[in-house]
């Protein structure tokens, strides 16, 4: 799955940078460096959605209907 979403970036009182995303609720990350803290929210935004997906396809039926819907 390939989508955009935004990285706020600030830099951690205690040194390094801590990055939050406002479109998935409790995504953050945080690294020495601007990228790893890119990189470290890119994977919690990945696993935050993954376990959504799962946790939601347990309860349909068999007969549900799943398809792909293009954003923007």
């Amino acid at each position: 799955m390939k989508a955009e979403f935004t990285a706020i970036i600030e830099k951690a009182p205690e040194g390094g940078f801590w990055a939050i995303c406002p479109e998935v609720p409790s995504a953050n990350g945080q690294g020495e460096t601007i990228e790893e803290a890119k990189t470290n929210l890119r994977e919690a935004i990945e696993l935050i959605l993954e376990d959504r997906k799962a946790d939601i396809l347990r309860g349909l039926p068999d007969d549900a209907i799943q398809e792909k819907v293009m954003i923007g």
